[in-house]
């Protein structure tokens, strides 16, 4: 039995994608490693309860359908909760939609991606001298962090004293800034790398650019 007798069709998909992900990273192992993230991400939606997810779980938390059992209904009721605060984020329908509407492994591999990527970018500044918390300054500048839950929390580790503006920002979001960042590097390279500088963290110049309408 091959190791493809193990998923279903949404995990096989991701498997080929980050396999390629890292193939073209020139990673050693590259089916490898996007297997074990891919069976820790398995691992980690079961063991939080939300593998079952409906793929229309964002549209349930809007309230546009009904979900079709009570337990679904109840976990969205949770997620309501974390709305307002997120909103004043920045968060639009839209925003909601996309992320919940996703595949739940689907989310926790883009996530697990995000970590592998502060990781090894905290390793190799470490491994040129910079002392952790240096090496947390540049990783916290250099990529979003996100969070599930309420952006006025905050965050319980962290390498050095984080401002209400450094804090993570709704995980709602990711798309959005993603496309903003994209473009940005597209179309005015040098003057985002400049605005950057400008900022103690990656997410203070995101809250800064959504307060100003241009994400």
């Amino acid at each position: 039995m091959g190791i493809f007798n193990k998923y279903n069709e949404i995990e096989k998909q991701l498997l080929e994608l980050y396999t390629q992900m890292f193939i073209e990273m020139n990673l050693p192992d590259a089916k490898a490693t996007a297997k074990d993230m891919l069976d820790r991400a398995i691992e980690k939606s079961k063991k939080e309860g939300t593998y079952y997810l409906p793929n229309n779980f964002g549209d349930i938390i809007l309230g546009i359908e009904a979900a079709e059992q009570p337990i679904t209904e109840k976990m969205a009721e949770i997620f309501r909760k974390t709305l307002p605060q997120k909103k004043e984020e920045g968060v639009r329908d839209e925003d909601i939609r996309w992320w919940w509407n996703l595949n739940d492994v689907e989310r926790k591999m883009m996530l697990s991606m995000d970590d592998f990527h502060r990781l090894s970018l905290f390793i190799n500044e470490i491994n040129n001298g910079k002392t952790p918390e240096e090496a947390g300054r540049i990783m916290w500048k250099a990529h979003p962090m996100y969070t599930y839950g309420d952006p006025n929390t905050r965050p319980k580790q962290s390498p050095f004293d984080l401002k209400r503006e450094d804090f993570p920002l709704p995980v709602e979001l990711k798309d959005r800034v993603n496309r903003y960042i994209e473009k940005r590097l597209k179309d005015d390279p040098e003057n985002i790398k400049k605005d950057l500088e400008g900022f103690s963290t990656f997410n203070a110049f995101v809250r800064k650019e959504i307060k100003a309408g241009n994400l």
